[in-house]
């Protein structure tokens, strides 16, 4: 190389490179390299390094704020994150302590503040509920797998996945309600089931009846949706994740849900609906439990099956998307429709069920905190058999828009009650019943007590009196002049005569004759328990009472003559125990008119439906006897009767007291009373009623027209038969006596009646 001049070598780096090499070119930066010294040392070396740009900075007007706000933030950010810290810890030491608090699994499953009673009908079915029905414990393992998956698929199907809580539903469920112009927390909760078994124990907060709340404000409390209560909420359902297993709280749920019908669960709900046990549930069955859960009174099924049925598809459905049934499971289901049990399809005797509540004490019905079954006297055929007669007379002879109501009573002659309807419509919990509710004047229907005094002292069904224009002086009322129905007198009739055409003016003679003490006697004996009126106005009626008194009085008059106290309990116990607290036999009393006086009352009124106002109750081939009733205005109009086996009545009126238009008991009434009674023995014959049976047909002597419409004829005294006592025929063995009768006819009671026939009354 040449040199500069000055001797001395230029000052030039290494050459670093081959010279088939080429240097790459790279941005200076701050490196080092190391070299040996002549002394064998490694000496660093720092090379060369681009000069940066020197930083523009921003005016002081603009420099300050921005740092100010990003000051605020970091210390905002601190802040919040040393909040946030804080607030997990708090959380979880509020999550970690409320789950210290839950009870046990065992004390979490049935919270009702009140027990049941399971209705059983005469022969063992089940056939109506009262109070908060509970079937009893069932868990994951041993319930159907389909109520189950049925219950997860509709209510949480991320039930598996969350701590309690799902952030998700929750948005979801605020964007719908805002959506539809409600408040976020208003409608939709996005609740996941363990926040609904949160408000199912009401937080861990049983019902307390000292806390002066109903239940339904208990309730309605635990329910609230304000902010405060849904942040309890949230901590109580992650406290149960923390206590419980997914499987124990979907146990709980199971369990504690409300599902319609006074249903608790889904075991008592699988009885309720299907008659069922939850663990033999199929899938249509468990759709239609699941589908209850979003509204129990809506889609009841035994409100609206339909209704019911269309919801538990949309279960379905969504139990096939999520994979737990296959769409061949889902298109059986879909073709099999869940159906009712006979008993929940029928929904009969909710009347019955009312009323029998009323007949064991209240802590052990009405109020009682144990599970109670009852055995009852109600027969679902028989109920079915009235309420079908009810239903065809007003559909086929009552106008549509008629507010009219009725009232049946079936009951045998011991006082067991078979079947009741309390009005036109099924009743609801707590309806009004207008068999046992309504005090009505009886009209004409009271008049058997009234002969069955005067048989009782002396009297005979052919005892002879005078229909005649009377006046009667009653004290702080003046004078009174009865009337018959039709404003005039027929002269001397027979007792028979006088009611089976319902005369009154015979009615009130006879009360005079044996005097209100009497009549009242026989009236309160046989059941009639209301205040009776006090002049002779009680002959005709003039008193109220219930349709369940006078069906029982005519029972006393079906079985001889003894009182009957109508009963529908038949025995009582706690579930799972066999022997009952209480028991029922029977309700035959002591003994008020003579059989000899029974028998010939019954004839009488035998008369009043074959010749007389009642035939419209006559049934082909079916003896019966009973007794019309028109009250003053027609505001009440009766019937009641009595084959061998039923005593059944028949009231008909406005739940306002006004007139009914062109209704006699004889009429509509009676003709409730005769599809009720040919529904009740179709297809066989009872047996004769045991009563007087005369040889020969009444004469008739002078026409009377039927005092209601119905019958015509006067008649002399007939002969009894030779060779019986009271009308039984020669060679024929006395008739058989109901259940309950009494014995045969006293000595006494043979003798007077011969005398009576040598003799006569008049």
């Amino acid at each position: 190389m040449a040199n500069n001049g000055n001797g001395r070598k230029p000052l030039v780096a290494d050459k670093r490179y081959t010279s088939g090499s080429k240097a790459t070119k790279k941005p200076a930066k701050k490196t080092t390299t190391t070299r040996k010294t002549a002394s064998g040392k490694t000496a660093r070396k720092t090379r060369s390094r681009r000069t940066r740009a020197p930083k523009r900075q921003l005016p002081l007007i603009f420099a300050l704020p921005l740092a100010l706000v990003a000051w605020v933030f970091r210390l905002v950010f601190r802040l919040g994150f040393a909040v946030a810290v804080i607030a997990a810890l708090g959380l979880g030491a509020a999550v970690w302590y409320t789950s210290t608090t839950i009870p046990s699994l065992s004390e979490l499953v049935d919270g009702r503040a009140k027990g049941s009673v399971t209705m059983l009908d005469r022969y063992g079915k089940t056939y109506a509920w009262r109070g908060s029905q509970f079937g009893g414990i069932v868990t994951t393992e041993n319930v159907s797998p389909a109520v189950r998956d049925a219950v997860v698929a509709t209510e949480d199907k991320r039930f598996y996945r969350h701590f309690g809580l799902s952030p998700r539903g929750i948005a979801s469920a605020i964007r719908i309600n805002m959506s539809e112009g409600r408040g976020p927390l208003e409608g939709h909760g996005g609740s996941t089931i363990t926040q609904q078994v949160a408000k199912l124990v009401c937080l861990g907060n049983p019902y307390d009846p000292a806390s002066g709340l109903t239940e339904a404000e208990y309730e309605a409390d635990c329910r609230r949706s304000s902010l405060s209560r849904k942040a309890k909420e949230a901590i109580y359902a992650m406290a149960l994740e923390v206590k419980y297993s997914k499987a124990e709280i979907l146990t709980i749920y199971l369990n504690r849900a409300y599902l319609g019908g006074g249903s608790y669960g889904v075991e008592a709900a699988a009885g309720r609906y299907f008659g069922v046990s939850a663990k033999d549930l199929d899938v249509s069955e468990a759709a239609v439990l699941a589908g209850l859960l979003t509204a129990p009174s809506t889609y009841a099924p035994t409100a609206n099956m339909e209704r019911s049925w269309a919801r538990a598809l949309t279960v379905v459905k969504l139990m096939e998307q999520q994979g737990y049934i296959t769409a061949a499971e889902a298109e059986y289901a879909r073709a099999h429709p869940a159906k009712l049990s006979d008993a929940a399809e029928r929904e009969a005797g909710g009347y019955f069920a009312d009323w029998v509540m009323t007949e064991g004490p209240d802590f052990l019905t009405r109020d009682t905190t144990e599970d109670v079954i009852m055995q009852t006297t109600f027969d679902a055929d028989i109920q079915q058999a009235a309420e079908e007669a009810l239903a065809f007379v007003f559909s086929e002879k009552v106008s549509s828009d008629s507010k009219a109501q009725a009232a049946i009573v079936v009951m045998s002659a011991d006082g067991a009650v078979r079947a009741m309807v309390g009005g036109r419509k099924p009743a609801a919990p707590g309806s009004f019943n207008r068999a046992t509710q309504a005090m009505r004047q009886t009209g004409s229907a009271f008049k058997p007590f009234v002969y069955a005094a005067a048989l009782d002292n002396g009297w005979a069904f052919d005892s002879t009196i005078v229909d005649e224009p009377i006046t009667i002086n009653i004290p702080g009322s003046g004078p009174w002049s009865p009337q018959n129905y039709t404003r005039k007198f027929y002269g001397p009739v027979t007792l028979t005569t006088a009611l089976k055409n319902s005369l009154n003016i015979p009615a009130v003679k006879l009360f005079e004759d044996v005097g209100r003490d009497e009549v009242v006697r026989v009236a309160e004996g046989f059941g009639i328990k209301t205040d009776l009126a006090a002049g002779p106005a009680l002959a005709l009626g003039a008193s109220e009472t219930t349709l369940l008194q006078m069906t029982g009085a005519f029972a006393g008059i079906l079985n001889g003559g003894s009182a009957v106290t109508p009963y529908g309990m038949s025995s009582l116990k706690l579930l799972g125990d066999n022997a009952p607290l209480m028991e029922e036999t029977g309700g035959i009393g002591d003994r008020i008119i003579t059989q000899g006086a029974s028998l010939e009352l019954a004839y009488m009124m035998n008369q009043v439906i074959e010749t007389g106002t009642g035939g419209r109750a006559k049934v082909a081939g079916i003896q019966a006897a009973g007794k019309t009733g028109t009250t003053s205005s027609a505001r009440d109009a009766w019937f009641v009767g009595f084959t061998s086996e039923y005593a059944v009545g028949v009231w008909m009126g406005n739940d306002d007291n006004s007139p009914l238009k062109g209704v006699t008991g004889g009429g509509l009434p009676a003709e409730i009373w005769h599809e009720t009674i040919a529904r009740i023995h179709e297809g066989e014959t009872p047996p004769p009623i045991h009563m007087l049976v005369p040889l020969n047909e009444p004469q008739v002597v002078s026409s009377i027209p039927g005092t209601e419409g119905e019958g015509n004829g006067q008649v002399v005294d007939p002969l009894f038969a030779p060779g019986g006592l009271f009308g039984q025929p020669q060679n024929q063995s006395p008739q058989p006596v109901p259940r309950g009768q009494a014995e045969p006819i006293p000595l006494e009671d043979a003798i007077r009646g011969v005398i009576r026939d040598i003799f006569g009354r008049n």
